[in-house]
């Protein structure tokens, strides 16, 4: 299997299907590089070279106890990026992989990147303060980390339902999407899942979306559960230089169904525009 060894010595799983000017696709909590196989194979056979990585402690790559913070997660891309020589990049990334993406454009992708694509992103903050009231109360954040702490498995069995919708009525998603969100889930050491819960609640990203010289295409459906567009991608699409905001009426957080269909016409739309 394909790995590269970043600075630290963890080593990172990255899988690649397609050529022609490549895509960098960044997975969300407490996911692995599987979330996006469907968008790699669109990829692929639109004329991209479609990436995906294993974030550190997850998947296939090595199961950290260190460096589980938005800091690193950007640098071991900017290691990544490097190491396959991706030039002409578009970057994509799915909720705590869209942050990874913003701050990796904004701070190490400079030259490299062309166009960054969020969808049911975390930026600009999650969390709840003074400067932030829309945001997410600590507690609830320290409710995530007590139940991966208290039992993991069960805690990702319950997470898939509002994860994908399916708590509402009339939801369409499979018990197979569920069982696949808890089987990722599963391959995240305890130490990195906890430690990314911080990671991806508390890391400010508003001067990277300030700073980013690019244009973003910003995704969201309007009833994600996981991560309050209000708070969220409405921000984002405030504080960048050339955004462009879609939402999703009716999505969950989960990229699934008719919303996976819709959300990759429109990746394939802007990375082509």
């Amino acid at each position: 299997m394909p790995y590269i060894t970043t600075t630290d010595g963890t080593e990172i799983y990255y899988t690649e299907q397609g050529t022609g000017q490549p895509v960098l696709l960044s997975h969300g909590w407490p996911l692995s590089s599987d979330a996006w196989q469907v968008e790699l194979k669109l990829l692929a056979d639109a004329g991209y070279r479609a990436i995906a990585h294993d974030r550190r402690g997850h998947g296939r790559s090595s199961k950290t106890y260190t460096g589980n913070d938005m800091d690193t997660y950007a640098a071991d891309v900017a290691e990544l990026v490097e190491a396959l020589d991706l030039h002409d990049l578009v970057v994509v990334g799915h909720s705590t992989g869209g942050g990874e993406v913003v701050r990796y454009a904004a701070q190490h992708g400079v030259g490299r990147v062309v166009k960054v694509i969020t969808a049911g992103a975390v930026p600009p903050l999650m969390v709840k303060t003074d400067a932030n009231p829309d945001g997410l109360p600590i507690e609830a954040f320290d409710g995530i980390r007590a139940g991966v702490l208290a039992d993991a498995s069960q805690f990702y069995q319950d997470l898939s339902e509002a994860f994908f919708g399916a708590n509402r009525e009339g939801s369409a998603v499979s018990q197979g999407a569920k069982d696949d969100f808890w089987r990722q889930g599963m391959l995240v050491n305890l130490a990195a899942a906890y430690d990314c819960v911080k990671a991806f609640s508390e890391t400010d990203f508003t001067e990277d979306l300030k700073a980013l010289d690019v244009p973003i295409f910003i995704a969201h459906g309007d009833d994600d559960q996981i991560v309050p567009i209000g708070a969220a991608s409405l921000k984002t699409a405030e504080l960048v230089k050339d955004g462009t905001l879609k939402v999703y009426p009716g999505a969950p957080h989960g990229i699934y169904g008719d919303y996976r269909a819709e959300l990759g016409q429109d990746i394939l739309a802007f990375i082509a525009k």
